[in-house]
């Protein structure tokens, strides 16, 4: 996940603690020493205990799918080992106006499409009909219609006007809302037994 580094327009120096919180990494900051957790943003010690960083929205995506979009990408090239993380294992979470949900990935796979009401916002998670390593997920509202999405012969479109859309830039490609672009939303992985570590509240999609 990317959080903006920033809180009442301070911009804040960060760095990795070093311990794990809820089986997921926790930085601190320069300025006061705080400790912060990743999935929430939020200081869990120190100064600025409660203060919490904007989750903003990210792509998740395979290295290979990220260059055909965007192939004069340029990233640090560095040695590594292959991760043992796989989507299959994980959750898509959403952190929304106080409401969170998770998603297990393999309940996306298999529907592909899910749509959902999150903190007041109707959302849509989509997993790329071409590549089941990359998701997004997009607002499903175009200013006073809710559309609802659904992949349709190994493409996205919504069932309101049969209109086509981009699953990766949330972009109308062709049909009736031709132009038209879906708000991209934060949301990130997790593993599913540590989601309710941080969002006890939090509900689990179900079929």
């Amino acid at each position: 996940m990317v959080h903006r580094r920033s809180i009442e327009g301070e911009e804040i120096t960060f760095g990795v603690q070093g311990a794990l919180l809820g089986n997921a990494m926790t930085f601190w900051d320069h300025d006061t020493g705080s400790v912060w957790s990743q999935p929430t943003g939020e200081a869990v010690a120190g100064p600025r205990k409660g203060e919490r960083l904007e989750l903003l929205p990210v792509s998740f995506t395979s290295w290979g799918s990220w260059l055909e979009t965007h192939p004069d990408t340029m990233a640090l090239d560095t040695p590594a080992g292959i991760t043992g993380f796989t989507l299959d294992r994980m959750a898509i979470a959403l952190d929304l106006a106080g409401d969170a949900l998770a998603i297990t990935y393999s309940d996306l796979d298999r529907v592909g499409v899910i749509n959902e009401t999150v903190g007041g916002l109707e959302v849509a998670v989509v997993v790329d009909p071409a590549d089941g390593d990359r998701w997004e997920t997009f607002a499903r509202r175009i200013d006073d219609r809710v559309l609802t999405l659904a992949i349709e012969n190994g493409e996205l479109v919504d069932l309101e006007t049969g209109t086509i859309w981009d699953p990766v830039r949330g972009r109308a490609m062709s049909g009736p809302l031709e132009g038209e672009i879906l708000g991209i939303l934060p949301g990130f992985t997790i593993f599913p037994r540590d989601f309710w570590t941080f969002f006890p509240e939090g509900r689990l999609w179900e079929p």
